[in-house]
């Protein structure tokens, strides 16, 4: 389905523009990349020889330049942003968030509507849901809850581009992920993965808590099928791979993934937190030890979708990447 289709794809050089560009190429369909700078071509184009088409848009956040990369376009995959930046030393962090994610969103969606594009496809974060479960896992029914400038702006981005589709001619679509993992993910899941592999026993108590994950092929996937199918029309939609870990589950399935058994210190919560709280790293810790987990069965049974790759093969792949390095 949507074969023939012409998508233009933001933050097309990343982690996951490109697995949303490999995605498109496999149903068939022609994948635009839209590059804030013309030097990231040669890099998407090694990666992906396939991809043909490609235009420099500049910064979202101030004057892009969209007339040529919309041209003859039939649906958007929004993906560019600023995300977590760590050691934020904008003086107003929220107005930095703000300038990319929420102005620049709305200025693309302006941009499609007046090309005449059919559909945008926003991907935003769960984080515009909360910071964490208890009792329930989170569903769309649930009222915003941002906690911090990046879930803040991403909140008023799905905002304007639902304000600009009410205006025009546009559709639009909003998917919000929970941690994304696979070949090429960076941050805090490289870093557990590494020390996965260590072997070496780690101070991580049992907390029972869950986590909900999404696999990078199985996420693209979903987007691509969000810019045919005529039920994502006006959506927001939460993901995951639907297989909910406790963080020792994940360790172990990352160590046992790099041939290795996974140990733990017989530490509790309390000293735990304790020295994170010493460290300043109390957040990085409710993360890892608390839980976050979504409901996906609106995205499965409206759109008729289910994750083509398992929880088990994805961290298979992630792990040979790793070992590929």
């Amino acid at each position: 389905m949507g074969q023939g289709m012409r998508v233009l794809v933001t933050g097309a050089d990343g982690f996951v523009g490109r697995a949303v560009c490999r995605n498109l190429l496999r149903a068939g369909m022609t994948p635009r990349a839209a590059l804030r700078d013309s030097a990231l071509w040669s890099g998407l184009q090694a990666a992906l020889p396939s991809m043909a088409e490609w235009a420099e848009i500049g910064d979202l956040g101030e004057t892009p330049r969209l007339d040529e990369a919309l041209a003859q376009v039939d649906a958007v995959i929004h993906l560019a942003a600023r995300v977590h930046v760590m050691q934020d030393k904008a003086s107003d962090p929220l107005a930095e968030y703000r300038r990319t994610n929420a102005q620049g969103t709305q200025k693309l969606a302006q941009a499609a509507a007046a090309a005449g594009v059919r559909r945008m496809v926003l991907i935003s974060t769960i984080k515009v849901n909360g910071e964490s479960t208890t009792e329930r896992p989170f569903t769309e029914e649930d009222a915003p809850a941002p906690q911090d400038p990046y879930s803040v702006s991403k909140w008023e981005a799905e905002e304007a581009l639902k304000a600009v589709a009410n205006q025009a001619d546009l559709e639009a679509a909003v998917v919000r992920p929970p941690l994304v993992y696979g070949p090429g993910v960076r941050a805090n899941f490289l870093s557990l993965m590494k020390l996965a592999g260590k072997g070496i026993p780690l101070p991580l108590p049992e907390t029972h808590n869950r986590r909900s994950l999404l696999g990078v092929e199985n996420l693209a996937d979903f987007l691509v099928r969000c810019t045919w199918h005529e039920a994502a029309a006006n959506q927001t939609f939460l993901l995951s791979d639907g297989e909910d870990l406790s963080t020792r589950e994940l360790v172990r399935l990352l160590a046992q993934a790099q041939g290795k058994q996974a140990h733990f210190l017989p530490v509790s919560v309390g000293i735990v937190r304790m020295v994170a709280g010493l460290l300043g790293k109390e957040a990085a810790m409710d993360r890892l030890l608390g839980s976050l987990v979504v409901d996906s069965s609106k995205a499965r049974a409206v759109l008729n979708w289910s994750p083509p790759v398992t929880m088990e093969d994805g961290l298979e792949a992630t792990v040979q990447w790793l070992f590929q390095r």
